[in-house]
């Protein structure tokens, strides 16, 4: 959430970037709320302190042997009046959150203005090579070299939905067996593995609720959701927790399972592992102090780039206009790679800087050395990678004229072998 005194002092300036994200905020009633909100907590200050000073004075005559009749009546007036300013105080504050948890992040100021068209490809790399061959798309190749099943698949769990056997399992894990050992073994990340059920908690505090609901799996009768990425219980792992200075930063990497409904998704792209409800990914996670949270950001994008890079996969880096930034994000950029097989980018990470917006949320604070304040960490994710487009773009960029699959030379000891021929 932002700082609520941060809006009231700047308020033309949260109209307007919260506006270039596409949000619509009924500010006059955030403006109204806010004012009688305080108008009445004034008020209240006041009873409270008529109340505290009237019972001083009962004390007093009490022991002086004075009547005290017209103060107990006055006392139990304030009382009466503390109670029902404590009622209206209550249905404002409650209101006035309504507003506030549904403000986004505002964007970096450095972060384009704009919808999608306003996207800016920042940075390409690898070689895209034009084949001697019509390459095919990966579900294709997939089923013919019997790797996955997309009919059993759908028999056992519905549309969109993926089965891996055999090799294709083991191209399945090797990726993220391969991820983690990169980014523990050389980026200094500390690996975590933790449940993919989370509480209502833990998706308010990353930002996916209350907008994002319809496109989460809930487990209604224990209020429950399947994580839709390892960013939520890791960033959760340190809610309500006051982290030291000298602790900072903190990487944290994770394999999980995600799992997202995409509601309103359907007819869209839904071909093989170009949109599915469930799907691997490994995620990067950090907090950080606020003045070092940009410079960890471009390290973040660096540490995710280099999967791609080692597996030899072209990509482009994309910086995200206002309007393309999810709601939780003040900058970001994804990381697309080349599927030649469908020609089209497919995005596998989203690098984002959350600033200390997600940190407010969740409460997770840190203290300065010597310092008895604390202060918001800012907490940043990126994918480092997802894997469900990432396997459909091997398929299609590593495939030969006889129809096999090259193993990316980085994979080759996970998987076992140098090339996926047919497993029938």
């Amino acid at each position: 959430m932002l700082d609520i005194r941060f809006i009231r002092e700047n308020l033309d300036l949260v109209k307007e970037r919260v506006a270039s994200k596409g949000y619509e905020i009924d500010w006059d009633r955030f403006v109204a709320i806010d004012s009688e909100r305080r108008r009445l907590q004034a008020e209240l200050d006041e009873l409270r302190n008529r109340r505290k000073q009237v019972s001083k004075e009962i004390g007093i005559r009490k022991r002086a042997g004075e009547d005290v009749s017209p103060l107990l009546s006055e006392a139990e007036e304030l009382s009466t009046k503390v109670g029902e300013a404590e009622d209206r105080l209550s249905v404002l504050e409650r209101d006035l959150r309504g507003i506030l948890i549904r403000i986004p992040n505002l964007p970096h100021p450095s972060v384009p203005v704009g919808g999608p068209e306003r996207n800016q490809v920042v940075k390409e790399w690898g070689r895209i090579e034009e084949k001697p061959f019509k390459v095919r798309p990966h579900w294709e190749v997939a089923i013919d070299l019997g790797i996955m099943d997309f009919e059993r698949a759908s028999k056992i769990s519905g549309s969109n939905f993926a089965l891996f056997l055999g090799t294709g399992a083991r191209l399945e894990r090797a990726l993220f067996t391969f991820m983690l050992d990169l980014h523990t073994r050389k980026h200094g990340y500390k690996e975590v593995f933790p449940p993919f059920l989370v509480n209502r908690e833990c998706m308010f505090g990353t930002g996916q609720l209350p907008n994002l609901e319809e496109d989460m799996y809930r487990l209604k009768d224990d209020d429950l959701f399947l994580i839709p990425t390892a960013e939520v219980p890791v960033t959760n792992l340190h809610r309500d927790e006051v982290l030291e200075e000298e602790s900072l930063p903190l990487y944290y990497t994770a394999y999980t399972a995600c799992f997202r409904r995409e509601a309103g998704s359907y007819g869209r792209d839904t071909k093989g592992l170009l949109r599915v409800h469930q799907f691997d990914k490994v995620e990067l996670v950090k907090f950080t102090l606020p003045e070092t949270s940009y410079e960890e950001h471009e390290k973040l994008l660096r540490d995710a780039e280099e999967v791609l890079q080692l597996l030899k996969v072209p990509y482009r880096v994309v910086l995200l206009a206002s309007g393309d930034l999810s709601f939780a994000a003040a900058k970001c950029y994804d990381i697309e790679i080349w599927a030649p097989g469908v020609e089209k980018w497919l995005e596998v990470s989203s690098c984002s800087n959350f600033e200390d917006f997600q940190a407010r949320r969740a409460n997770i604070r840190f203290r300065r050395k010597g310092s008895r304040k604390t202060e918001f960490v800012h907490t940043l994710n990126a994918s480092g990678v997802a894997l469900a487009r990432l396997v459909a773009a091997i398929l299609e960029l590593y495939q030969l004229p006889d129809g096999r699959v090259e193993v990316p030379e980085a994979l080759r000891p996970y998987v076992g072998q140098d090339v996926i021929g047919y497993e029938g």
